[in-house]
């Protein structure tokens, strides 16, 4: 099935921006209040030219000059109006922003969690994340700003030009003659500030995933003598940094001068012409003072919406790429209506004439007709050199996928016909490669079962031979775990997803290599604790150490997708076939 990919970059189409007005429209009293206080913003700021104006020509006049006060609480009138407004406008495009913001990344999170595993063997986590910060942060820049920057500029540009021709209609005339020649220069060397920007951003990027790279191998670059390497591609790619922002400065220093020139070298133009007709008595003094700075407001205005369109552009990407994620239907779901799973639960799993490929490894067959059945209160060790299938059987098992061909039932219940939810709250799982979230003791312990006491918590760190180290933290059940269980030895990881597994009490238990890498003593503890969780249960034990699965009631070796042997530890060690040939290696390597 194609999909689409957080990796692809989206066309930059302003209709992406439509996800961001459905999050926003939620709230329509704030957007209100903004429209309101912008408006309010845009029309003080558009009416201080015409105070100046009303101030030279009547409060200065000859006619007029004992009311020139009237004139300046007029402006300082409209100066507190536009502050108050901005203050509003700040206020209400800066809640929206946030608000929207958190919205969005909650959706997505959200949606995200419905996935299927195979979405994220097909899309990098690292680039998922990115989306939820980076992109996100734009999505408040667009809400929070650029919208009402848009706007604001929008309606004090088109209003300052009506304004224009009601003051002086020669004079206006002439400007807009002149805008085109002072903003498509501009135009096109902003285009190329902005793509040597992009260039420059990516050469820092590099810089700092450079860094990071070398820093957290530090170990190896020294073990191996390669300082010197390193530190000469990272004085490259720091001088690609340099000229890139050299180029940048260049073109920066070129668009000023042109800035400068062109937009002062207009507004000289049109006051020369302005004097002469103040001096033929055609317009007043006032209203060329209220022309030029009217002038500058709607030049300022239209020179700020062609940087904003840069934004509402990457703004567009962003939205794009959130809405691709949004958009994301879990390949993994409920059936319309569920079959129920029979009660009582006995835990019992078959396997029946299953074919499957992984999606990303579409050329390889992970299981080719592959028929087991587990029974209720069987422990059943599975085998096999690495790439065999074995770790496939628990992700089928878990529903994390579907096979291509059989089926796969558990309590003599089809897989798709029931509730994955219902399902998995039938198993429970030790994985090899322990997770531990960055958060408390007791957090990681209930993971197996949120709503445990904490006299549950600690009668399933007393079987998991995990209570001895969880009581001599410096805050015990409350003490945080750290990074990944930073603070914590491989074995101890270990016998905390045993304690989670022992509160999940569910019929069916996944060992998937639980005592690997661990030391004599470590393994010894988990083992003992591994006997009192399978007591009971259905047990599936996938294991490289034989030595842990001799006491298994059956043995299940395979190799390339299938089952090629089966039996208990001594009959397969005198059948002489691939079992006895891997636990002669191993035994002989432990003996050596």
């Amino acid at each position: 099935m194609a999909r689409s990919t957080p990796d692809a970059t989206p066309p930059r189409k302003i209709g992406n921006l439509a996800i961001i007005w459905r999050f926003t429209a939620r709230y329509k009293g704030h957007v209100a209040g903004a429209v309101l206080a912008l408006l309010l913003a845009a029309g003080a700021t558009l009416a201080i030219p015409n105070a100046f104006r009303l101030i030279i020509d009547r409060g200065f006049g000859a006619a007029g000059s004992g009311d020139i006060g009237r004139w300046f609480q007029y402006l300082l009138g409209l100066v507190v109006l536009m502050a108050a407004a901005t203050a509003a406008r700040f206020y209400f495009v800066s809640w929206l922003g946030e608000r929207v913001v958190a919205d969005v990344r909650e959706a997505v999170q959200q949606n995200l969690l419905r996935l299927a595993p195979s979405f994220f063997e097909e899309n990098r986590p690292s680039e998922i994340a990115s989306r939820l910060t980076a992109d996100t942060t734009i999505i408040e820049q667009v809400v929070g700003t650029t919208f009402s920057v848009a706007l604001r500029n929008l309606v004090m540009g088109v209003g300052g030009i009506v304004y224009l021709f009601a003051l002086a209609p020669k004079l206006a005339g002439m400007m807009l003659l002149g805008i085109p020649v002072v903003v498509l220069p501009l135009t096109f060397f902003g285009r190329r500030v902005r793509a040597v920007s992009r260039s420059s951003q990516d050469r820092v990027a590099d810089v700092g995933a450079m860094v990071d790279e070398v820093l957290g191998a530090m170990k190896i670059v020294q073990a191996f003598g390669q300082q010197g390497r390193e530190a000469e591609r990272f004085r490259d790619a720091v001088e690609k940094v340099f000229q890139t922002a050299r180029r940048r400065i260049l073109l920066r220093a070129v668009m000023t001068a042109m800035i400068i020139g062109l937009i002062f070298g207009a507004i000289t133009m049109v006051m020369w012409q302005g004097a002469v007709d103040v001096q033929a008595g055609r317009i007043t003094g006032g209203t060329i003072a209220a022309f030029v700075l009217t002038g500058g407001l709607v030049a300022g205005a239209f020179g700020a919406l062609t940087e904003v369109y840069g934004d509402l552009l990457r703004g567009a990407g962003a939205a794009g790429r959130l809405a691709e994620l949004l958009a994301e239907e879990p390949e993994i779901q409920a059936p319309p209506r569920p079959a129920a799973l029979p009660e009582p639960a006995r835990g019992e799993i078959e396997f029946r004439d299953v074919a499957f490929r992984y999606p990303t490894r579409r050329e390889v067959s992970a299981l080719a007709d592959f028929s087991l059945k587990v029974r209720a209160g069987e422990t059943v060790a599975v085998v096999g050199p690495s790439g065999a299938g074995k770790s496939t059987l628990f992700q089928l098992a878990l529903r994390f996928y579907d096979p291509e061909g059989g089926a796969v039932l558990l309590d003599g219940v089809p897989l798709p016909a029931a509730d994955p939810a219902a399902i998995r709250a039938r198993i429970a799982l030790v994985p090899q490669e322990t997770v531990i979230f960055a958060a408390s003791a007791r957090d990681n312990l209930r993971y197996g079962r949120w709503d445990a006491s904490d006299e549950a918590l600690w009668q399933a760190a007393e079987a998991a031979n995990a209570a001895t180290f969880l009581r001599a933290l410096p805050q015990g059940l409350d003490t945080y775990m750290g990074e990944g269980g930073a603070r914590l030895s491989g074995g101890q990881r270990q016998r905390i997803a045993i304690a989670r597994a022992i509160l999940r009490d569910a019929p069916l238990l996944l060992l998937d290599e639980a005592t690997s890498a661990l030391d004599a003593e470590s393994e010894q503890l988990v083992q003992a604790a591994l006997e009192r969780l399978m007591e009971h249960r259905t047990t599936m034990v996938i294991a490289h150490r034989l030595a842990t699965v001799r006491a298994a009631d059956r043995i299940v070796v395979m190799d390339q997708g299938r089952i090629v042997e089966e039996g208990t530890h001594d009959r397969l060690s005198a059948a002489g076939g691939l079992y006895a040939r891997l636990a002669r290696l191993q035994f002989e390597g432990m003996a050596a």
